[in-house]
């Protein structure tokens, strides 16, 4: 199943997506007002979320396609958003293209140990047809369309899309600005739902596409598969958890797939779409922070 958080006139629900048709759990009137409730009681009687809202479907409402996605939020409460960097062989070159240190993003794509760094606080996260943002301190920013892994308790439950805004120009000027490049004012976008782990095959092959569009016009349109991932989903969370203790809810985003131009940089109003096959359409307009 797919999940959604809502909110209605100010109030907090979840939905779920089932057989084509989306209920809405809170309505069930069992006390499940967000994924983390869900979770919290499927982890509590050792069952899936699946389980869980597939018990909740016989006594939920069922909502329509425009009153979900007018009303859609941040797809789950975590706490922290971690990223992996490096993870495909498009991110190496991209960043060795863009550094005065290129040998150093080489060495990474290669090495046992994988880039993984602190992207989001949930201040700094925004979801699906909110604004992302750009620095106003920098003179290159590209969105970078990633899946998404959803945590509870350290476990894998779920994927989501994720967009990890960057600024390239201050990465690039040295890769110590990291930090500065990825974490500020609304740099992190996930949505529109939570993929539970029953409804994903196998997500390291999910063809991915992102699309860049400026007044109406299409400037940047690819697409990809996270088979081209040199790490697994696992093998990420693995290193996150080292000696690292983590919030109840968590996200990882496991890479960046898709590149535009070096001669390209977002602009205020720009509209970003990434889509991952099995997850959804995340859409975002940008603007300066």
């Amino acid at each position: 199943m797919r999940y959604h958080q809502l909110s209605v006139d100010g109030d907090r629900r979840v939905a779920a997506t089932h057989d084509g048709e989306t209920y809405d759990l809170t309505a069930a009137g069992e006390g499940f007002d967000t994924v983390g409730d869900l979770l919290r009681t499927a982890d509590r009687r050792d069952t899936s979320i699946d389980a869980i809202a597939r018990k909740l479907i016989d006594n939920a409402a069922p909502l329509g396609e425009d009153e979900v996605a007018s009303n859609r939020i941040v797809p789950v409460d975590a706490g922290e958003v971690w990223a992996a960097g490096v993870t495909y062989a498009i991110s190496e070159e991209a960043r060795e293209q863009e550094s005065g240190m290129p040998e150093m993003y080489y060495d990474v794509y290669d090495a046992d140990r994988p880039e993984v760094f602190m992207k989001a606080t949930p201040s700094r996260t925004v979801g699906p047809g909110d604004e992302v943002g750009i620095r106003g301190d920098s003179k290159w920013d590209v969105p970078e369309p990633e899946l998404g892994v959803v945590l509870y308790e350290g476990e894998i439950v779920g994927y989501t899309i994720g967009n990890d805004m960057s600024s390239r120009s201050i990465e690039g000027d040295n890769p110590l600005y990291l930090p500065q490049a990825k974490i500020y004012d609304r740099c992190c976008s996930i949505g529109p739902v939570v993929a539970s782990t029953e409804s994903i095959e196998d997500p390291h092959d999910l063809l991915m596409s992102m699309t860049i569009t400026r007044d109406g016009e299409t400037l940047y349109e690819e697409e990809t598969s996270t088979a081209e991932m040199v790490r697994s989903c696992e093998e990420l969370v693995s290193y996150l958890h080292r000696h690292n203790p983590l919030p109840e809810l968590c996200v990882l985003l496991t890479g960046t797939s898709l590149v535009p131009d070096d001669d390209f940089t977002l602009q205020a109003d720009d509209e970003v779409t990434i889509d991952i096959e099995g997850i959804g359409t995340l859409v975002n307009t940008v603007r300066p922070v």
